[in-house]
Parts: C-alpha cells; structure tokens; sequence
C-alpha cells in the first residue's frame, strides 16, 4: 500500500504550496487531514486594520512566565521553551492548526509506502542552517538518527522514531525512513518542533551545551544570548527564504529580532503589557483576564490538543498502586465546579484527550462526579474514615503529596474536593528544575502536567509500558491497544483503538483527567500577525510591530 502527500493512495507527489494554494487545497494534503472531527478551534490571530501593510524592523519584547530551562526542541521542553525552539528550527512538514491537514515545509512532498513503514521525503533546495550549511538529505538523516541516540534525553521525538529499520539518502534531496513496524503517527510527528532540524555542528554539542543555548537551525531568527531566568535573545536571518506553506509571506521575518523575558509574576505581567513595557504576554491567568478587557487589549486563546491536565500517580508506590485509591480519585472530583475559577477559554476536562485533538471522543460520563461511588471504593478496600476526616488504611493516613511548578488556580478546590471523600491531597508549588529532577528519578507519588501534540498517539508515547511509562506501572492489555493504535492506517478502526485505549486507562485510574488547557496570551495594539500554530504555541515569522 502507498499513499502520497495527497493522501488519495496514487503513486504520487505533492508540490509546494504557495500560502494561497495551501488554503485551497489543505484538505487533501497529509494523512491526518483525513482523521479528524469537526472539533478543531479557529486559529486566532493579532490581526491589523483592513488595509494595513506590514512593516519591517523592531525588536519584539515577549514576557515568559517561567525559566526556559532548555532551549534545544529536541529535548525535553516546557511550553516557553518550546515557543523558542519553533523560531529558531523549521520542520520536514507543518501541520494547519484548522483542519490538522499536514502540508510542505522543508520537504516539498512526500509519499507512504509498506503500510506506513515507508516515507520518502523530498527535500526543497536552497535551505540552509544559520552557519551556512545545507539542509538536505544527509543532514536530516543525521538529525533523526541523533534523536535516536538521545534517547530519554529525546522523551517525545525518540518515541516517534521507535522502531526505526534505517534511514537511506538516494540522493542529496531525498531522504527514506523505514520502520520495522507500521507507524502511522509518523508523518504528523514531523510537523512537530521536537523533531526540528538542527545543523550539524549543533548535533556534535553535548546535550547539556545545547540545552543552554549551543544551537543552530535553520529557522527565521538566531539564538544570540541565553540567560538562565533572565531573558533570551534571538535575532533575524537576513537570509532566509524557505518558510512554511501556512506562511502568511515569503522572504525573511518582518521582525529585527525578539527579546523575551522571564516574568513569573503574572501581576507584573499585566501590567507591563497595560504600560507597552512588554508586547506580548505569552501567559494570562484567569485573574487578568477583565483587566486586560477592560483596556481592549488584544487578547490570543487556542484549545491545547493531547493530554488534558491530569494527575497520574505512580503506581510503583504503595498508595499510587492501589487501584480503589486511583478509581477513587476519578470519581471524587466535581469536573464542573472547576469552571467556577477557570480562564474563560478554558473547560473541565471531558476526556483525557483535549477536544481538538484528532479523533477525540467524549468520556464525560466516565468522569462523572460520584463521591458516594469514590468513598465506597475506599471503605471497600480498607481504607477507613479517621478522626480528622481523612482515611487510614493499616495505620497509614491516605496523604498524596503533589508537587507542581505550574501556575493554576484550581488545585486549591481539588483539594478540597478530595478533602470530602477522606483523601488528604497535599500542595507543594516548586520550581520547574526541581520537579522535572524529581519526577525523572521517580521520586514523585503523582504528577500534573500536560501535553500538547495534534495527534491522539500522545497516549502511546506517555503510557506505553515499555516507553515513557508515566505511571512506573507493569505491562497490562492496554499497551498491545496502544500499539496498535498506531500501526493502522484505517481512520475508524484506529479511532476505536484510541477511544478503547482511553477507557482502560480512566477504569484503572491510570490518568486522573482534571482541566483541558487553552493557552491565553495578550499583545499589544501595535503588534499583528501573531498566532497559534497547531500545537498551540506562537509562531512569530508573521509578526510585525506598527510603528
């Protein structure tokens, strides 16, 4: 079986699309295209005045809300450090964040052959890093083979190419990745930023030298400074000329460069952007959200597909692997009462799959409010109300400590929502680094997070017994679902496995589904032309500042 970039199963090729043509036709371009609901959110955008022109020139001055920790896309990131790497990195492909169709970027076209064990990607010429080497074949190859290399290091790109056979340069722009097995998650995967090209003098740096700012791509600006909780500078390439098909022009960015700036107070935040101190705020919280209205600021919302905020507990730990505590812990939380304190854009969670992810299907009634249903679990497995309302169970108090590094609202009602059934949830607000330590040496009872990629694979990645393994768990029959989630190319029998996958993993409380996250940003009136790509993350080489 073969199937083009097209995706119509003939034995052919997809041109480059002219941001025109791409409109036109981005239905029938890319196997995802085909997968998905109607449930993807608009794209919202810093718009200008009907009949503005762009303008070039200026250095963008954007607010973090925390420590980008590691700048290099192909490690792990948190979402300011992912908003970096996509300006300094392009992609095989892009993915249109409206229909989820996967279109060109670096490969002009491409085909599916074997099942999808088989992609031939076409390389545009003329593409090169910031150092003046090419983008082509080789450079690919030595790109994905390295992410290979970086294994846990690489926690969500390794997992795209597991199972890789071989990777074969017939010629200079051609490049052809054969997998033992069918992977059919592969083509959206390089849309993604974690498999972002990197020169090869960046793949010879040591993992820990690019994680603090030794790299080089071949994207529309420059990493010229790193400055752990300071700031990160990048800066325009005069040069470049090979931007997405999704682009709203050709040629280089209309920005000098961009400043962005680590703020984690939220107050201060806002009230730079209110003051033009800043341009953009890339974190609004829920309690700035009227201030910002009541200025007309602009304000920038998109639905995050993949993984929901949730709590996965560790199930190599005693309380983590009692399973009436974890189904207890899906029961004994009021969904809709979250609302109550959530952003505007943001909604309680109806799956562990966000809804604009492709091939979502509703779980609303699995995550049903049943606290009788939640204390009967608990007292039918022993664990038994004690004088301060909370559980013992063989003299052990029913204590999870959580400790997060998020800045979230709602946790403080979790608490006391679980509080209710006997479960003593404890809070500890922490700093990324120190999370990210913990949880890597397993030393976490539950974890909070989420995870942002336009395809339901998300789930095999983070679950999967023997891949990433969230939850420190043993091998159980929803990993042979997982994985074979994404071997088929079929769109509904695939859909039944995601759906089938995501039931067994709510009935053993293996993810505890909280809040599906919007990312929420604000820009000043002078500021157009910024918007969310597919991942929810800001793409800035559309972005121009009125003067």
């Amino acid at each position: 079986m073969q199937r083009s970039a097209r995706g119509n199963g003939k034995n052919t090729t997809s041109p480059l699309l002219t941001p025109h043509s791409a409109r036109l036709r981005q239905r029938g371009v890319g196997l995802i295209g085909a997968m998905l609901l109607g449930t993807l959110a608009l794209l919202p955008t810093a718009g200008a005045a009907p009949g503005a022109e762009p303008q070039y020139g200026g250095i963008l001055k954007v607010a973090l809300d925390g420590d980008p920790q590691c700048v290099d896309p192909q490690q792990p990131g948190n979402n300011t450090a992912l908003n970096i790497g996509r300006q300094v990195t392009d992609s095989l492909t892009d993915q249109d964040p409206r229909t989820g169709a996967i279109v060109p970027w670096l490969a002009t076209r491409w085909t599916v052959e074997d099942d999808s064990r088989r992609f031939t990607f076409v390389l545009r010429e003329g593409a090169t890093f910031a150092d003046g080497t090419p983008v082509d074949a080789d450079a690919v190859k030595a790109n994905f083979e390295g992410i290979v290399k970086l294994g846990a290091r690489s926690t969500l790109a390794s997992t795209y190419l597991a199972g890789l056979d071989g990777i074969d340069t017939p010629d200079a722009h051609t490049v052809v990745l054969r997998f033992k097995q069918a992977n059919a998650q592969f083509l959206q995967a390089t849309s993604t930023m974690s498999m972002g090209l990197l020169a090869k003098t960046t793949l010879a740096k040591s993992p820990d030298e690019r994680c603090q700012g030794q790299i080089i791509g071949s994207g529309p600006f420059v990493l010229q400074s790193f400055v752990h909780n300071q700031s990160v500078k990048l800066t325009r390439r005069a040069d470049y000329a090979w931007g997405s098909s999704l682009a709203g022009h050709s040629g280089k960015a209309y920005l000098d460069g961009i400043e962005f700036r680590v703020i984690p107070e939220s107050g201060v935040r806002t009230g730079s952007l209110v003051s033009r101190q800043i341009d953009v705020n890339t974190s609004v919280l829920p309690q700035d959200e009227k201030v910002l209205q009541a200025q007309q600021i602009p304000i920038l919302a998109r639905s995050n597909p993949g993984l929901v905020y949730s709590l996965y507990p560790q199930e190599s730990l005693p309380i983590g692997g009692d399973i009436a505590v974890r189904r207890a812990l899906v029961k004994g939380i009021n969904r809709p009462e979250l609302e109550s304190i959530l952003s505007q854009y943001q909604r309680a969670a109806t799956s562990l799959l966000a809804k604009t992810t492709p091939l979502y299907v509703d779980h609303a009634e699995e995550l049903a409010y049943d606290p009788k249903g939640a204390a009967k679990l608990l007292e039918d497995a022993g664990w038994h109300t004690g004088p301060d309302g909370i559980r013992v169970k063989n003299g052990q108090r029913l204590t999870i400590p959580l400790e997060y590094w998020q800045s979230v609202t709602y946790l403080e009602l979790i608490q006391q929502q679980l509080r209710a059934i006997g479960i003593d949830l404890q809070l500890k607000k922490s700093v990324i680094g120190q999370v990210n330590a913990k949880r890597d040496s397993g030393q976490l009872p539950i974890q909070f997070y989420n995870l942002t990629r336009a395809d339901p694979d998300i789930l095999r990645t983070v679950f999967l017994a023997s891949g990433r393994n969230v939850n420190f768990r043993q091998p159980a029959p929803v990993d042979d679902v997982l994985a074979h989630s994404a071997a088929t190319l079929d769109t509904e029998v695939r859909r039944k496995l995601v759906d089938q996958a995501v039931t067994l993993l709510l009935r053993d409380g293996h993810a505890i589904p909280l809040v599906e996250l919007a990312t929420v940003g604000a820009t000043g009136k002078n500021v157009h032309g910024l918007h969310y790509e597919a991942s929810s993350r800001l793409q800035f080489f559309d972005t121009w500042i009125a003067k």
